[in-house]
């Protein structure tokens, strides 16, 4: 199924007009925030090499034993998810990328930073890189509202000087574990995120954080963050919950153990990797790409970065298995291809179909051996429990689409 171009865009360059107009839905400890979908222009982009550059500076970081110099957000991202957050007393209002990949909040990259009342300056400096983009500035705490029920207060914020890659948005709300604050900010080893301060704060019971993405050729564009949970009415399974892996560099990030399979045949024996919201593909260990590629019948197009099938190969592509706990995640063929109505943001051509599978730039073995970026996620609810050590993973409405 597709979708008109002129319609499908209208749907989702959507953003949300203020933090107060964005929905909360508040459920026994804990509270559900809409966000919206944005699509980044970028004329012809090769956005396999930009998901694998992301996971190489997460490789060194960890070898260098920065953990948290390196945090990464999804400004490379052909699509990104902004909440509309206000800062201060009376709040001026912030559009900020999602991101669980890094863990500061801040802000300043477009609309300049106006203190108010509740305003505190630290004195302390902060500053994070992102691969191709980062800022610097100085740290704050101050009231931040993420809707007229789900206010935090004395939040720690960075106020950029000075930013590079984030045309277009004011910053990063920041929901990754809270280890990869360390080093960030000076005179502080780490800083409580937004998830942390909510639970402290009495907000929500627990911090958990469930994200509700939705596929991007969807007629329903927005998604959802429930802090302190998940929200029961966007699943259609139970959440089944795994722990979080042990093996480094996986285990700096939101990173699991999985297998994977095609057809039925595994294609990835179980190993460490990471669910990132960040990373726009699923990325999977060479050797496995490899294997993917020869049964799929794929030929990689040099400008995209991706495979891509004739409408024949198509036909008869058969589910992409992720084994996690002793659970089966399917993507199902449709889930496995590029929305064919966003071929030219990418650079590529219309009618062509495009795998969302790519290589991570390396053989099993290397303790990051795959991410299960935006492609799984649109299919997949996700929570992510920083007070079990633990992710889960729940089917939804969306996870047997066929509107790509």
């Amino acid at each position: 199924m597709m979708f008109p171009s002129k319609a499908f865009l209208s749907i989702l360059l959507v953003v949300l007009s203020s933090a107060d107009a964005s929905p909360l839905r508040p459920d026994a400890g804990k509270a559900t925030l809409s966000f919206a979908a944005r699509v980044n222009v970028r004329g012809a982009v090769n956005i396999a090499a930009a998901d694998r550059a992301r996971v190489q500076e997460m490789k060194q970081a960890s070898s260098m034993g920065k953990r948290a110099d390196n945090s990464f957000s999804i400004t490379n991202a052909i699509v990104t998810y902004t909440a509309q957050v206000g800062v201060g007393s009376p709040a001026t209002e912030y559009t900020l990328i999602i991101d669980t990949g890094s863990s500061n909040t801040w802000l300043g990259a477009a609309t300049s930073y106006s203190p108010t009342s509740t305003s505190v300056d630290t004195g302390n400096t902060v500053s994070v890189s992102y691969g191709s983009g980062y800022f610097s500035g100085e740290e704050y705490t101050d009231t931040v509202h993420l809707s007229a029920g789900l206010v935090i207060d004395e939040q720690s914020i960075g106020v950029a000087s000075f930013s590079q890659g984030f045309e277009g948005v004011d910053g990063i709300l920041g929901v990754g574990p809270t280890g990869l604050t360390e080093g960030t900010i000076s005179n502080v080893d780490v800083a409580p995120t937004v998830t942390d301060n909510l639970y402290s704060q009495g907000v929500i019971d627990t911090r958990a954080l469930g994200i509700y993405f939705v596929p991007a050729a969807a007629s329903d564009s927005i998604g959802e963050l429930t802090f302190g949970g998940h929200d029961s009415l966007k699943i259609t399974s139970p959440v089944t919950y795994v722990p979080l892996t042990t093996t480094s560099p996986a285990s700096n990030y939101w990173g699991i153990d999985q297998s994977i399979s095609y057809g039925g045949s595994t294609i990835l024996s179980e190993t460490a990797g990471i669910v990132d919201t960040g990373t726009t593909l699923v990325l999977i260990a060479s050797n496995a790409f490899s294997t993917y590629k020869t049964v799929t019948g794929g030929v990689l197009d040099e400008t995209t970065g991706l495979l891509k099938i004739t409408s024949s190969q198509y036909a008869k592509l058969q589910s992409l298995t992720f084994k996690i706990g002793d659970r089966a995640y399917d993507l199902t063929p449709n889930a496995q291809i590029w929305p064919r109505s966003l071929n030219t943001y990418i650079g590529g051509s219309n009618g062509i179909i495009y795998l969302i599978v790519a290589d991570i730039g390396g053989d099993s073995g290397s303790g990051l051996d795959f991410i299960n970026g935006y492609a799984f996620l649109q299919r997949h609810y996700s929570v992510f429990d920083a007070t079990n050590n633990q992710v889960g993973f729940a089917t939804t409405i969306h996870t047997d689409d066929t509107s790509n």
